[in-house]
């Protein structure tokens, strides 16, 4: 799974820090060979304790991609997952598919 977190949403002052990151737009891909697969969504982030505060230039997408994937759980990660490789698998093995009927 290739995650992307390029987008989050901040608070421009909290508890005396700025720039506090508590949401992010995420989405992960998955490709099988030519067959792909895309989830996207939000996750809120805990900002209740900002101990660990880390200034806005000193984030990285992989620091929030860990975050996200922290927040989530592995539980939901793993059905993120499992969402993927349905939707991979409905393009090698379609139920159902459209044509057009000739005039």
């Amino acid at each position: 799974m290739e995650w992307q977190v390029n987008v989050v949403d901040v608070k421009p002052q909290e508890e005396g820090h700025d720039d506090v990151i508590y949401n992010v737009h995420w989405s992960v891909n998955k490709e099988d060979g030519e067959y792909k697969a895309r989830c996207y969504g939000t996750q809120s982030l805990d900002i209740s304790d900002l101990s660990n505060f880390k200034p806005f230039d000193e984030v990285t997408s992989d620091l929030v991609k860990g975050w996200v994937i922290d927040a989530m759980g592995e539980d939901e990660v793993a059905n993120l997952e499992t969402s993927l490789d349905s939707q991979i698998e409905s393009e090698k093995n379609p139920t159902s598919i459209t044509k057009t009927l000739e005039s």
